[in-house]
């Protein structure tokens, strides 16, 4: 018996695949040691060499490991380019060897076969970022140049300087190929741990940069030209990976602190480069001086955000998070019960403290870019001299650098959910319920980016026992619509719902005042005129009563509940007047009403609730400011009775006097109305429909221009239907003030 051996060599990874296999196994008929082999013996292992390499349903490759770690029917059959006879035990064996390789010639070296969509977007889309490997289009490079894939894999920097000085490749190939391979080194050389990078790593990732910017911006073709190409889509990637791995070196660097260039503006000496450090297209949050953290967007999961709202473009998507400023009365002491800012002083003539009832973004979205020098491309690859940008992607949507305009990109919802889920509003708005310590006890206006004065206020008022968590979805929902982003901004108001909605009402309408005086003390700006009001629950009956006017209905109610029979009331009293005493809020012009029970609801007086109230607390200090206003505002005996606070879930019922007042008092007929109302059932009369909290009846707003009624719990504003009504009336909004040139008003029919 003549025993053949043959050897089987993938090149691409450089190992053997098959070693000491005996070829005749396969052959239905064995080879002969008497006299030379027969021509069926030369036809069989003619045709299974050829089957090895032309991958034959009848290949001989066995499912074992090789001497590269992988299983044989692993490796590609474009890349198993060598069978050899290793041994012939027979004397003949030289003769066999001769008509072997003759008749191998007649072998197709060329042939073809089908792909799958995973095997075409593996072979289109995979590199170094997406599977740790080197692109195809990088490996043809590779072997154009006459240099070893594996090697290259390796060890890059030997193949950087060949490729950069060898004849033959085209601009656009050399520059994409030399970013990926720099990008491959840079990775290898630079730890996970997050520790502080030496002059090396810097050096590493620049010249990542550097090449990914070269080929954008200054290859053979434009961006534009190249609009369709996934190898323009990767050497982005490319580009924007190594913005952000340097953004984050360079702030662990203290090399972001803003008084570091003076004014936002200085300049690092890295390894031989000159980094200049440009921050004015951002501001920061008053008080802050630098980001605490800086965190890259695309790192970033959440649980609970329906959506991420991104923008596909250049640059390194970050969220920046600030360390806030000291919040003196956010907690702490319950001064004046309607206490607020001193409207009549300027911004600058308050002092130094922080009082302020507003919070700015803690966490807001930047988008990081790296600019070379400017130039031809000879010379930004010689020089070593950059600028980082910091850009506010709300304000900034493109960029133009070396004549040519490309989208800047962002993300609209990370920084969102990096404050969310550090908030600790869900715990924190159950101790303010029940009077517990570590609660609010005064509301807080949170802006959801940085105040820009040429876009529209968007106001959100959470429910009972709720907090700015309740709008999660909708606030990320118009953050991510692009015309709603373009002409609104999102502020939401975050109170004690522990307090009298009389109260929270005076306390409310004097921060959202408060904060736009800050910003606008002049009122002229376009952010101060047309806001929306958007009201969920308790909050739909504070949105209400924002745009209503009380009259002398309140005094009246007040008397005739809460001061005992004969006893005189001093009308003239300036801390009841702000409590029963108010107008509509001029700068509102259309208010959504969620699920608001306007006329109270009979589920506040039900046991479990009248349970849950007695567990209520209000503030000490509240309870005596307001037994103060009553001693000095009426003619009570100081030793008389103790004077009985109602608190919110008491003012909700709908027996309460106050409740039944406040729901007949007129709202103004310069502000357009929309109701928003859940029912638990589909089946049934809409007017005994209910959401298992507020009842339609309490709900329903004569005056609204829409009623939009979704089967669904008191929850509502969670629910896809209620964000679709609530984007559909924003964009009504808009383009009823593009096409009339004025906001909702008495001329729009009712």
């Amino acid at each position: 018996m003549m025993t053949v051996y043959i050897e089987m060599i993938d090149r691409e990874n450089d190992c053997t695949v098959l070693q000491g296999r005996p070829l005749d196994r396969a052959c239905e008929s064995p080879f002969t040691d008497r006299g030379l082999p027969t021509f069926s013996d030369l036809a069989c292992l003619v045709a299974m060499s050829c089957a090895c390499l032309n991958r034959a349903r009848y290949s001989i490759v066995p499912n074992r490991p090789c001497e590269c770690g992988k299983s044989a029917r692993q490796h590609s059959w474009a890349h198993l380019v060598e069978a050899r006879i290793l041994s012939l035990r027979n004397p003949r064996r030289l003769i066999l060897t001769f008509l072997f390789s003759g008749l191998l010639s007649g072998c197709a070296m060329v042939t073809v076969s089908s792909q799958g969509p995973q095997q075409y977007i593996a072979m289109r889309r995979g590199d170094v970022l997406s599977t740790g490997r080197l692109s195809a289009a990088t490996r043809d490079v590779v072997r154009v140049a006459a240099l070893n894939e594996s090697a290259c894999q390796r060890e890059p920097q030997p193949c950087i300087d060949a490729i950069a000085s060898v004849n033959g490749i085209d601009i656009d190939r050399r520059l994409a190929s030399l970013a990926e391979l720099s990008l491959q080194m840079a990775i290898a050389q630079t730890p996970t741990n997050g520790a502080t990078w030496n002059d090396t790593q810097f050096d590493l990732w620049l010249k990542t940069a550097r090449y990914s910017y070269a080929f954008l911006f200054l290859g053979q073709r434009t961006a534009g030209e190249r609009a369709f190409e996934d190898r323009q889509t990767q050497v982005r990637d490319y580009y924007n990976y190594a913005v952000q791995e340097l953004a984050g070196a360079l702030f662990l660097r203290g090399a972001l602190d803003s008084e570091s260039g003076g004014g936002g503006h200085g300049t690092q000496f890295i390894a031989g480069w000159s980094i200049h450090l440009d921050l004015h297209r951002v501001r920061l949050p008053e008080g802050v001086r630098e980001p605490r953290e800086v965190i890259p967007a695309s790192r970033l999961s959440f649980a609970g955000l329906r959506s991420i709202y991104r923008r596909d473009g250049l640059g390194a998507e970050l969220v920046a998070v600030m360390s806030e400023p000291s919040q003196d009365g956010a907690a702490g002491s319950d001064v004046d019960a309607t206490a607020g800012p001193d409207l009549s002083q300027p911004a600058t003539a308050r002092p130094a403290q922080d009082t302020r009832p507003f919070s700015e973004m803690p966490s807001p979205n930047v988008t990081a870019l790296v600019w070379f020098s400017q130039g031809t491309l000879d010379e930004v690859l010689r020089k070593r001299d950059v600028t980082l940008s910091v850009y506010d992607p709300y304000r900034e949507e493109r960029v133009e650098h070396h004549g040519q305009t490309v989208p800047l990109a962002a993300n609209f919802s990370a920084g969102y959910g990096i404050w969310l889920a550090r908030s600790g509003f869900a715990g924190q708005s159950l101790r303010t319920l029940f009077g517990r310590s570590r609660g609010i006890d005064r509301p807080r206006i949170y802006l959801m980016q940085p105040f820009d004065p040429d876009r529209r206020i968007v106001l959100m008022l959470h429910g009972l026992a709720s907090s700015p968590e309740a709008w999660v979805n909708v606030a990320n929902d118009i953050q991510g619509d692009l015309l709603l982003r373009e002409h609104f901004q999102v502020w939401q108001v975050y109170y004690p719902t522990n307090v009298p909605i009389l109260v929270n009402l005076a306390r409310i309408r004097r921060a959202i005042q408060g904060t736009l005086v800050h910003f606008d003390p002049d009122g002229t700006m376009p952010a101060s005129r047309g806001m929306v009001l958007i009201g969920h629950s308790m909050g739909g009956v504070l949105a209400r009563l924002l745009v209503s006017s009380s009259g002398d209905e309140l005094w009246a109610a007040f008397k005739d509940t809460y001061v005992p029979q004969g006893t005189d009331v001093d009308r003239a009293d300036e801390r009841l007047n702000r409590l029963l005493r108010f107008e509509p809020m001029p700068q509102v012009e259309r208010t959504i009403f969620i699920a608001a029970p306007h006329r109270g609801t009979p589920f506040a007086s039900n046991r479990l609730s009248r349970w849950v109230a007695n567990l209520v607390r209000l503030p000490l200090a509240l309870l005596t400011e307001i037994e103060d206003v009553m001693q000095t505002a009426t003619s009570l005996d100081p030793q008389g009775k103790t004077f009985h606070v109602p608190n919110s879930i008491e003012q909700l019922r709908e027996t309460d006097p106050m409740i039944r007042v406040t729901a007949q008092l007129p709202a103004s007929p310069q502000v357009c109305f929309h109701s928003i109302i859940a029912r638990r059932r589909e089946n049934g009369p809409l007017e005994d429909s209910d959401d298992g909290v507020v009842p339609y009846r309490s709900a329903h707003f004569a005056g609204a221009l829409s009623e939009k009624v979704i089967v669904a719990g008191h929850s509502v504003q969670q629910t896809p239907e209620a964000i679709l009504e609530i984007r559909r009336i924003l964009h009504e909004d808009i383009e009823t003030i593009d096409a009339r040139g004025k906001v909702c008003g008495a001329a729009e029919a009712r």
